[in-house]
């Protein structure tokens, strides 16, 4: 199934994605696409339902994080090979945890807003995980159990704050509109091999970044199951995995940082395309 969340910012709604493309409103089976919906049971409650008769949605409507009241937003460092390389950093012995502000999240083509002054913001095509199930000391065998779906994430990263500024990570992750997430959350039944997916990134139109699920340092079973041992994690909460090389950052020998006017367009084979045009803070204020 894939599921999404549809019109303005902040009074979406629920909806599927039919075998036609269209996208039918779930308003009346599901109050949202929430923790509770994307349990075992509530999944299974949805496989079984017909949405033939379903109303059919405006297909130009706004799509909104497919995700409603995502609890955590939880990101992975540093795990394909090759971008650490071009990050001049060693491949990490366990999995580099950080947090992403959720009040980073937005829908898939809402507009990134550069952070007041910033110079180094940048972007990272990535996997997501949506879990479905609580999740606390699993095995990496039961992992994937604990799984409801995956999404695309771009994790816009301001690489000053990141880097720069001292302390960890967070402060250069989480600025708003830093998450966006979607367009669909696609059922893990329907995803197959998770670890052998094509991903890419174009920045106004150029190819940057050009990588596959198979170069995970850290694969998704084995980093569900370290990242529950120390924290539960539960229904709606959200992994973003790591990001293959072609940031910014990584261009020899001046890196290439967003600026007001660029569009990013990323992809991940099943799991649809985003587009954000960029904008400064004044712009947007």
């Amino acid at each position: 199934m894939r599921l999404v969340r549809f019109g303005e910012k902040g009074s979406e709604r629920p909806g599927i994605i039919d075998a036609q493309g269209k996208i039918r409103d779930l308003s009346g089976v599901v109050p949202d696409i929430s923790g509770a919906v994307l349990t075992p049971d509530g999944l299974g409650m949805l496989a079984t339902h017909d949405f033939t008769n379903m109303p059919v949605v405006d297909p130009d409507v706004r799509l909104g994080c497919p995700i409603a009241h995502v609890g955590k937003f939880i990101a992975i460092g540093l795990n394909f090979s090759d971008h650490a390389a071009e990050s001049n950093l060693p491949i990490p012995k366990e999995p580099i945890v950080f947090t992403k502000a959720i009040s980073c999240i937005q829908g898939p083509n809402d507009r990134v807003v550069l952070p007041r002054g910033s110079k180094k913001s940048d972007w990272e095509v990535e996997l997501g995980i949506v879990i479905g199930k609580k999740a606390s000391y699993v095995s990496k065998d039961e992992a994937l159990a604990h799984v409801a779906g995956y999404v695309l994430v771009n994790d816009v990263s301001e690489r000053e704050y990141q880097i720069e500024r001292g302390g960890t990570w967070d402060k250069g992750k989480g600025c708003d509109t830093f998450g966006p997430i979607g367009p669909w959350l696609l059922t893990a039944d329907d995803v197959g091999d998770v670890q052998n997916l094509d991903m890419w990134l174009d920045l106004n139109g150029k190819r940057m970044q050009t990588g596959n699920t198979a170069k995970m340092i850290f694969d998704v079973k084995t980093i569900v199951s370290y990242v529950s041992e120390f924290m539960t994690l539960l229904p709606g909460d959200v992994i973003t995995t790591g990001t293959p090389p072609g940031v910014g950052m990584g261009i020899k020998p001046d890196p290439v940082f967003l600026k007001s006017g660029d569009v990013m367009t990323l992809g991940i084979e099943k799991l649809g395309q985003q587009r954000q045009e960029v904008v400064a803070w004044e712009e947007h204020h």
